[in-house]
């Protein structure tokens, strides 16, 4: 079944969030706007249609979101969500249905129908990624601490702190230092398979594939990010399995670190990245002016390391 969903965005980046009504399946739960394509039309043809009939307004602006497989019990579904920026109209409940507009970082996914779960993240989650160096000494502590200050500045809002050579007591410390920083610009900080210090501290946390295997269920609250690391599409699938807000996959292209390993090539890339239930960053041989680039072939964004520090971030 092809449906189409609405992310409408009001000009306080508010989202249009409907309830769905009592006698449906999984009533109560919270969802995007939308409904199933007729015999012979297009998304955008079906989305006009159905916004016009569940909210009455007329869609003026329209890009693609991302596209969701999701499957209940015996039921096969592809989410197609789009973000709406322009319409005509006042949205108001033409079917019953309770409507509420949030910000979408105070959207309590819990609420949320799981298929609409990778939609909010794809809403929430930035086109970069960066990720900091496995070979950072920790002598260079009080360095990455400024250039992690400053990216937060800057504008990243997705940090993971892969920080191996160091005693792990020390991250916690460098996350701690960091976290109002991050707070006041809205930045996820996440720890590279620390669970543990990710609860302590009240940030996210990013798994490596192997970690994947061994967990039982989702390590963290909805409220704090968790990524995966995953290389094909079991792996895709046990991130989902997990869930994991996000997953990245690599490697995209060779990489200096991994100069014999296999790559994926960006076509192989895109047929994981749109089989997969949640938004996927393309990590291996990207830099941050490759984002619309991995976007184009369905891409949440870019995820890497040498190419997301400056030159003088390597001493």
């Amino acid at each position: 079944m092809h449906v189409v969903a609405a992310a409408l965005i009001d000009a306080d980046g508010r989202l249009l969030l409907a309830q769905r009504p009592p006698g449906k399946h999984l009533a109560g739960a919270w969802e995007f706007p939308g409904g199933k394509l007729e015999a012979g039309e297009t998304p955008l043809a079906a989305l006009a249609r159905e916004l016009d009939e569940e909210l009455g307004v007329a869609v003026e602006q329209a890009t693609p979101l991302i596209r969701i497989p999701w499957r209940y019990n015996h039921h096969e579904l592809l989410l197609d969500a789009w973000r709406v920026t322009r319409w005509r109209g006042e949205p108001r409940s033409l079917e019953g249905q309770a409507l509420r507009w949030q910000l979408p970082i105070d959207v309590d996914q819990a609420q949320l129908a799981p298929a609409d779960r990778p939609l909010l993240q794809a809403l929430r989650l930035p086109k970069s990624y960066p990720i900091t160096p496995a070979d950072a000494p920790l002598v260079q502590r009080d360095h990455w601490r400024e250039q992690l200050a400053a990216a937060i500045v800057h504008g990243e809002r997705l940090l993971q702190l892969r920080l191996p050579l160091w005693p792990r007591d020390e991250v916690r410390e460098l996350a701690a230092d960091l976290l109002p920083l991050a707070e006041r610009y809205g930045t996820q900080l996440l720890l590279n398979e620390d669970i543990d210090g990710a609860r302590a501290l009240g940030v996210g946390v990013h798994l490596k594939s192997a970690r994947l295997a061994a967990l039982a269920g989702r390590p963290l609250p909805w409220h704090h990010v968790v990524g995966a690391s995953c290389h094909d599409a079991s792996q895709l699938a046990r991130a989902v399995t997990l869930g994991a807000d996000f997953a990245t996959l690599s490697p995209v292209t060779a990489t200096a670190s991994h100069p014999g390993a296999a790559s994926l090539g960006w076509p192989a890339f895109q047929v994981l990245a749109e089989a997969a239930a949640l938004p996927v960053y393309a990590l291996g041989g990207m830099d941050s002016s490759m984002a619309d680039e991995a976007r184009s072939v369905g891409a949440q964004g870019v995820a890497g390391i040498g190419g997301f520090w400056p030159a003088t971030a390597h001493l």
